[in-house]
């Protein structure tokens, strides 16, 4: 047994110390004295027990059954609070990271560069395990497109994945398609899908994300940050390969 932990002990600890002893008598007195107490610390309502008030039989006593209701409530907005706090930090965390992945784009001296910093920088910035760009097939014809890391995707397919309205895919629990992810669709078992609207004279495109960790993305989640990835890497994708907007 700890005893360090048994209350039974502390009166007589505080009595061989020299101090007075504590009992009901002398917190009943403290409280007298201090009548908001328990309104500075709301926090002991949820383990203090009130008593029953005796009515005779058959009658509820309401006061319990209301306090139970009101130690229930603090204890579910208390849990609300820790996951607001713990999905701000997150969404800080993800903020940055978008943050800096942006500033590599722009800090690319050449196109080949952009597509290594795209293909293989972004997976530690972002937190990734596997990032692929991919492009459809009339890419081919294009000089400036036929470079390592790019995937090669069938005409329409960018269409299919996204549908007309949608320009980013969440997906929580699936299989990487080694279509999109190459080599590396083995590993991911949760996808973010970004389209890439370069330019209406470049070919259909995206920018796929992969994670081995099952719901590390979800439909439920915000895309804002992804889609303003997307779109920034548009933008210096059209730069380089001097297309109108």
């Amino acid at each position: 047994m700890d005893r360090t932990k048994d209350t039974s002990i502390l009166p007589a600890r505080r009595k061989h110390a020299g101090l007075p002893e504590i009992g009901p008598v002398e917190v009943a007195t403290y409280l007298r004295q201090h009548a908001s107490f328990l309104a500075d610390h709301p926090d002991l309502l949820q383990v203090l027990t009130p008593p029953a008030q005796q009515r005779g039989d058959g009658v509820i006593d309401m006061q319990q059954f209301m306090l139970q209701r009101l130690q229930t409530e603090v204890a579910r907005v208390k849990n609300q609070h820790r996951a607001l706090i713990t999905t701000s930090r997150a969404n800080l965390a993800s903020q940055a990271r978008i943050h800096q992945a942006v500033l590599a784009l722009l800090a690319a001296p050449s196109f080949e560069h952009l597509i290594q910093i795209v293909t293989t920088d972004f997976a530690v910035l972002l937190d990734a395990d596997v990032i692929t760009l991919a492009v459809e097939s009339m890419a081919c014809g294009h000089s400036h497109l036929s470079v390592r890391g790019v995937q090669l995707l069938e005409r329409g397919r960018v269409e299919t994945l996204f549908g007309p309205d949608r320009d980013v895919l969440l997906q929580g629990d699936t299989h990487g398609d080694p279509a999109v992810f190459g080599g590396g669709a083995g590993l991911v078992r949760s996808a973010a899908l970004l389209r890439l609207k370069v330019s209406p004279q470049a070919p259909a495109g995206l920018l796929a994300i992969g994670s081995r960790r099952a719901g590390k993305f979800h439909p439920g989640q915000g895309t804002e940050l992804l889609g303003f990835l997307a779109k920034s890497l548009a933008v210096v994708i059209a730069g380089w390969l001097d297309l109108p907007p």
